[in-house]
Formats: C-alpha cells, structure tokens, sequence
C-alpha cells in the first residue's frame, strides 16, 4: 500500500526548515545505511545524532501525530526518529536499489523498532532539480514519486525502492521508519480501506447514523483483534 500524505507541513515550515537545514553540516549518507544499501548509496545526511535532526523530526511528528490520514494509513506503535538527506547533481548522488533493513535501533534513546511502514517526507519542490524520483517496486509495478515540499509519501519497508540520480539542483527530504500496532500489511491495508469508506458515509450521513456508527464498531474491533500494543 502506497498512500501519499499532502500538507504534512505548511510552506512556511518548510521554508523554516530549509534555511535551518542550510546553514547545518552534512556527512555522507552512508553513516545510517546497511551493509547492502551502502554499496548503491551517494547521498548526504544531517547527523542522525545532531541538534538539528533531532530538533526538526520531533517536528516532524508531532505534525504527522495530528494527520488523520497518517494515522489511518500507518497506525503507528513506533516511531523512529526522523533522518533527513540531501542528494546533490554536483555530486552525482543516487540511491541505487535496496531494502530497508528489518529492524532499526536508535544508540540515543535505546528504541529498536521492526521496520513496518518507510516514509519520505519532502522538503524541495519538483521544481528545485531534475531527476531524485523515489521508486518503489510492488507486485503492481513501479510507481514513480516526486510530492511538492510538505508532502509525504508511505509505503511498506519491505519494498524495493530507489532514488534516481539528481542531475539538476538538490533534493531535499526527511525520512524514516515506523512500526504499525497492526503487523500484517494486508489487513493494515483493508482497515484503512474500511476507515475511509467510514469517513464518506460520516460526511454525507453524519456520524450519528445508524449504519455510519455499526461500521465504526466494527473498525474498531478489527483494530482490537489484530493489533499488537
């Protein structure tokens, strides 16, 4: 399931970001990567440990904890401190194809996390530069993504996923993984399918509905039979 996430933050906040971001040091991205990602990565990454990253991801979730659609789509248990990259034409930079690694551990606060649900968080507009698509495989093909600033996209950390090489200006992102309540991504999938069949009848029925109140319960009962907390 891919689902992409408008408006996560505003333009504003972005622009806040982006001039803090600047003026912040960069190492190469290949700090963070596993043994098999290391080979394909050419990036640069803030320091997963520094101010800067820690102090712009609680940022960011906070903001994605108030998204109705994030927490629909992810249900989240865990969620792994933001990273953030920057992949430079100047510097040839690229993501070639991997997989995210199954488990993830932050040394700072001790928080080990199986890697359910991957999420990019963009902080360039399309405009800024060419190429630095994220492709993602699944079994209905590739799917190309490039989100205005402010936008997210998620989808499954077992998936097989790319950055093509920036050929012009930089792209800029935020991201990171999480661990959803609900393990099975089939069933994480029909839920959000149900929750947003459920929000439709809300708008056009009101919450009070009869039926609109039944499919309510049991969403919430599917939730209480597969989660794991």
């Amino acid at each position: 399931m891919l689902v992409c996430i408008p408006e996560v933050l505003s333009k504003s906040d972005v622009a806040e970001f982006r001039r803090i971001m600047d003026a912040a040091e960069w190492e190469d991205g290949r700090a963070t990567a596993g043994a098999q990602s290391a080979m394909v990565k050419r990036n640069e990454q803030l320091p997963a440990d520094g101010e800067v990253a820690r102090a712009l991801g609680q940022r960011i979730v906070s903001a994605l904890t108030k998204n109705p659609r994030f927490l629909s789509a992810a249900i989240p248990l865990q969620i792994f401190p933001p990273l953030f990259n920057r992949y430079a034409a100047s510097g040839g930079h690229h993501f070639g194809i991997h997989v995210d690694n199954a488990v993830r551990g932050d040394p700072l606060t001790g928080l080990r996390i199986r890697t359910d649900l991957s999420i990019t968080l963009f902080l360039a507009e399309p405009e800024e530069y060419d190429g630095g698509e994220l492709v993602i495989e699944d079994t209905y093909g590739s799917h190309e993504v490039k989100l205005p600033a402010g936008d997210a996209v998620l989808y499954p950390s077992s998936s097989l996923h790319m950055v093509t090489p920036v050929t012009r200006g930089a792209r800029v992102a935020s991201f990171f993984w999480m661990q959803s309540m609900i393990r099975d991504a089939h069933v994480r999938s029909m839920i959000f399918d149900l929750d947003n069949v459920i929000q439709g009848l809300a708008g056009r029925l009101g919450r009070d509905d009869p039926e609109t109140v039944r499919l309510t319960g049991i969403y919430h009962n599917l939730i209480r039979h597969w989660a794991e907390v």
